[in-house]
This record gives structure tokens, sequence and C-alpha cells, in this order.
């Protein structure tokens, strides 16, 4: 059995590699390629390898590294012409917005660094990570970002807050009210959105409540369309707009 394809974040890595100046000859021996093929092997992100020796090992990343030198433009050889649409895509992403893409890499790097965390990630589902919607940022951060907003006592104590500054919860977008429109069946009901940009995350940053905002389902539901883009001001916004011409 082959082992599964590259996923979104290890690709994302891979170029990022690519990309550093410093990064030495794409060659299994490359001691930065060793490392990378290390890291992958240590992401929350498949349970099942088949052919465990031969997962993600440096050969296999020296192959990456060489399809991204068949798409650069830059590059006057040919390189590795076996890439994959989602290799192209995600070099044209980047290859304007390489800081963009360090400070992502740093922060897999980070959650692929602690132990305990990772293995709460683990357990975070993705079952809208990739319905209609594609998150740069890859899986893992996004992961992140739900197990943030999950957090139960963070979640309450931002209710708390909100309830004792407003004497309600609702939308900070829309404004809708689930008690007002559901009476006692939407007391006290209200998601919780983390606005800080997947990209700037900092794994071993403790949340804040000025991390969360209030926010309805739907517009929830929104905001995570473009997680690592659209903000709650944006949004707000482009509401009123709509509201406004209509």
């Amino acid at each position: 059995m082959r082992n599964p394809k590259w996923h979104r974040d290890e690709i994302l890595l891979a170029l990022d590699l690519y990309f550093d100046p410093n990064r030495g000859s794409i060659d299994a021996r490359n001691p930065k390629v060793v490392a990378l093929s290390t890291l992958l092997n240590q992401l929350p992100l498949f349970t099942s390898r088949p052919d465990e020796e031969r997962f993600r090992n440096p050969n296999g990343v020296s192959l990456k590294l060489s399809n991204f030198l068949a798409i650069d433009p830059e590059y006057p050889g040919k390189g590795m012409q076996s890439y994959s649409n989602l290799d192209e895509t995600i070099f044209h992403e980047f290859v304007h917005d390489q800081e963009r893409l360090r400070q992502i890499a740093h922060q897999i790097l980070a959650v692929a660094a602690n132990e305990t965390l990772k293995q709460d990630l683990a357990e975070i589902g993705t079952d809208d990570y990739t319905d209609d919607f594609t998150v740069q940022e890859g899986e893992i951060l996004y992961r992140l970002h739900k197990y943030r907003e999950r957090n139960r006592k963070l979640v309450a104590a931002k209710k708390k807050a909100v309830l004792q500054a407003k004497g309600q919860l609702a939308c900070e977008i829309c404004g809708f009210d689930f008690f007002k429109t559901y009476g006692e069946l939407g007391r006290n009901f209200i998601e919780c959105h983390h606005i800080q940009p997947l990209s700037s995350y900092d794994a071993n940053r403790t949340t804040k409540l000025d991390d969360l905002a209030t926010v309805c389902a739907n517009c929830h539901r929104m905001l995570h369309r473009n997680t690592g883009l659209l903000t709650v001001e944006a949004l707000r916004s482009s509401l009123n707009d709509m509201h406004n011409k209509s």
C-alpha cells in the first residue's frame, strides 16, 4: 500500500525550506532535509502510514524540493516534473509572500515541538476544514484555531464578561441575539471566534478574553470560510454595506 499523498501543511514546510537562502543542496544527505524529514514524521496529520520506512524520508523530501525546481520560473534547469497540482498552487500562493510562509512554518514547528498541544490537536476534528474553502495556513493551525475557540472555561469567561458589560449576548457582526429570538432556549447561547490571524499564531501563547469575539453561528461560519484573511470588522462592514444598498 502507498503512503498518503503530501498534505498541504507538509508542502508548506517543504516550500519554506526551498525558499530558505541557506537551504544548501537539494540532497537527501543535507542536514536540513534530514531535519525536515524528522519533523514531517512528527506532525499530527496521518494515523495510517502503510510504508513507515519510506514515509517522508530524506529521499522523499529531496524529491519534493526538486518538484519546486520544476515550477520555479527562476530555475534554469528542469527539476523533477512529477509535481502535483497542489504543489504548483501552493508555490504560486507564496512565491511573492515568503515572509508570511515563514511565519506559518514557524508556528507549525512550534506546535510540533509541544507534545501536549500536539496530542490535543490530534483529537480535534477537521470536518469543515476543506468543505467549501481552503485555509491557506493549513490544517494544523486551523485545528489550533478551533481548539482555542472550544476552550470551555475561556468561552464561559468571555460570555460572562460580555453579559456584565452589555447586558446581552449579541453577535458582534450582525447583532443577532439568540435569547431575543428563541427565549429561554437561547439564553446565554453564542459562539466565540478567535480573532488572531492564523499566520501570527503563537502556539505557546495563552489565549485572552480579548482574543475572542462573540458571534452567531452564521457569521462564525462565514468567518471560517476565509479564516486567514477575513476579520470581524471586515465582515461587519461588508454586511452593513449590503444592508445600506438594499
